[in-house]
This record gives C-alpha cells, structure tokens and sequence, in this order.
C-alpha cells in the first residue's frame, strides 16, 4: 500500500481487448515521499551494492533506465518496511568481490 501511495507502482490501463496502455505510475501520489525516494534510488545506484548491481544488470539486459529505476525505489520501500516488521537493523548480505 505504501508503494502504491508513494507512486512506484505502475498501473495497467486496459479496456477489454482493443484498447492498451503501457502501464505507468499513478500521479495522485505523494510528491514529497517520491522526491525523497527519487534521491535515495539515484544514491543507492551509484554505491557498489546490491541496488547498484542490479540496475546496473537491468540497464545492460535492455530495459528503460527509469523503469528500473522505479523498481530501486520499490525495493527500498519493501526493505524499510522488512526492517520494522522484523525489528532489525539492515544488513546487507552481498559479498563484493
């Protein structure tokens, strides 16, 4: 619900079997919790860690830079959710050779 409200979730647009959208972000959402999100994908893909390996993979297969990059900050608002769930500080388990 929280991605869904911060606008990283794409929504189809699809009316029986004639009319197709290609899915995309809602513009009802929170712009400032987007923004901060924004920021925080952009940081988080120039590190050498786990988010960072993954667009980098994802950019090189041939998907659209922003289509993965919403996907970065999807995957961060699951990891702070994870953490107050768990009750846990974060570890990242990625070993960097």
């Amino acid at each position: 619900k929280m991605a869904c409200f911060s606008g990283v979730v794409p929504f189809e647009h699809q009316s029986g079997s004639s009319i197709y959208k290609k899915p995309k972000v809602s513009s009802y959402a929170d712009k400032s919790i987007k923004s901060v999100l924004h920021l925080g994908a952009l940081s988080a893909i120039r590190l050498d860690n786990d988010l960072g390996i993954y667009y980098r993979r994802k950019v090189d297969q041939g998907k659209n830079k922003m289509s993965v990059l919403n996907a970065v900050r999807n995957k961060i608002i699951h990891r702070i959710f994870a953490v107050i769930r768990n009750q846990s500080f974060y570890q990242n388990r990625l070993v960097v050779s």
